[in-house]
């Protein structure tokens, strides 16, 4: 297990020795520093990470050797996520269809007009049939997508995937759990030796449904929608509501 960061800081003041043992408090007043002030390394997430984060308020890095070997296969099944991403999407742009054609004869049978233009001049058989052929294309689109998502990161493990993911988009529990105590994590405590201690370690920005340019703002009821057809790539074109909303 990988021993405190600070232990090196020690060794300043008693060059020579191997230290080990002591308490948390023993450290900060040797160094008469606190708090934030130590960073923290270990490589179990439970004992050292959370602990020293939760009880100490100690800066943490978190030591995951799995992640050099997650990179490598993330490298190599690149090719493979991307085509299973836009799989996903053409499913996407195809179940946005058909749930418009589903509202249009819903709405139809209210007396209501329908809300696309080109549901609009279609009659009940047309939606109907339409909306079957196009459950046949999503059937189609799964038959593919199944055993693309079952065969995602076997390239790390065919049992468990990804170390850090969970399915496609999801992160794992484990990355849930480092992120929330580690300040910062890395696959080797020699990492480090690339940096000055003077170095500033900052997060990479925190994406939301809204910022990214792929994402775009739904002309229907103004949601935001986790989708990346952009909006002149839509089948579907929404015309004015014509029932007072």
């Amino acid at each position: 297990m990988v021993q405190l960061f600070c232990v090196f800081i020690l060794l300043i003041f008693f060059a020579g020795g191997l230290y080990s043992g002591g308490s948390a408090q023993m450290i900060e007043n040797s160094l008469k520093i606190h708090g934030d002030e130590i960073l923290y390394v270990g490589d179990h997430i439970h004992t050292d990470v959370s602990q020293s984060k939760v009880h100490l308020r100690w800066r943490t890095a978190l030591i995951c050797r799995e992640l050099e070997e997650e990179y490598n296969a993330l490298i190599r099944s690149s090719s493979h996520r991307a085509t299973l991403i836009d799989l996903i999407n053409q499913k996407e742009v195809v179940g946005d269809l058909f749930n418009q054609l589903r509202l249009a004869l819903q709405r139809r049978t209210k007396g209501r007009p329908a809300q696309t233009l080109a549901a609009t001049n279609m009659d009940n058989q047309g939606l109907t049939e339409t909306m079957q052929k196009l459950l046949l294309v999503m059937q189609r689109l799964d038959e593919k997508i199944a055993p693309m998502l079952d065969a995602d990161g076997e390239h790390f493990s065919k049992r468990w995937g990804f170390l850090s993911r969970a399915g496609l988009w999801d992160k794992s529990h484990l990355m849930r759990q480092i992120e929330k105590y580690a300040d910062i994590y890395t696959s080797r405590v020699s990492n480090f030796l690339h940096y000055t201690p003077f170095m500033y370690f900052h997060s990479q920005e925190q994406t939301l449904a809204h910022d990214s340019y792929s994402w775009y703002q739904s002309q229907f009821n103004g949601l935001m929608l986790k989708t990346r057809v952009k909006p002149e790539d839509h089948p579907v074109k929404f015309a004015d509501s014509n029932d007072g909303h």
